[in-house]
């Protein structure tokens, strides 16, 4: 693998989406590679795999048997894991599903677009926020940024 890409895992049950946010990576002057999963059963398993985490999760928040608030809660609650930028992507959520989202410790929320363009957009933007902007204590660790910069859109 190449060491300059940013790694991002994308867990989506929606092989659709999976394919359509892999063609808007492909389109961004970025260099990525994606790796996708598609419960939360498989990203859990592969976290404790002891496989080197990725530098970005973006999780949907509806996959079947394990959702992506108990994927978040697991993450956040695991000291190999919490450090991790968490980026829920997802169809529809309203002001508590997201203020929850917050509390639990994710870095930023993207709602589904219904336009590829829209999607390139907002994931150039969530990428270069986590990848370049987030901010970082003095141990070393991201810091999740001011609520009023949860939501991208």
């Amino acid at each position: 693998m190449n060491s300059n890409s940013i790694q991002i895992l994308l867990a989506d049950d929606d092989k659709d989406d999976c394919l359509l946010f892999k063609d808007a990576l492909d389109e961004l002057p970025i260099s990525v590679e994606l790796k996708t999963v598609h419960s939360g059963e498989q990203l859990m398993k592969l976290f404790n795999k002891n496989e080197e985490l990725p530098d970005i999760l973006f999780l949907d928040l509806n996959m079947p048997r394990k959702n992506g608030f108990q994927c978040l809660t697991e993450i956040k609650d695991n000291e190999k894991f919490k450090e991790l930028p968490v980026i829920i992507f997802s169809t529809s959520f309203d002001g508590d599903i997201v203020n929850l989202l917050y509390k639990n410790g994710a870095h930023y929320c993207i709602r589904k677009p219904n336009q590829f363009s829209q999607l390139k957009k907002l994931l150039h933007r969530a990428i270069l926020l986590t990848y370049e902007a987030l901010p970082i204590d003095t141990a070393g660790n991201l810091i999740q940024p001011p609520r009023e910069n949860f939501v991208i859109s």
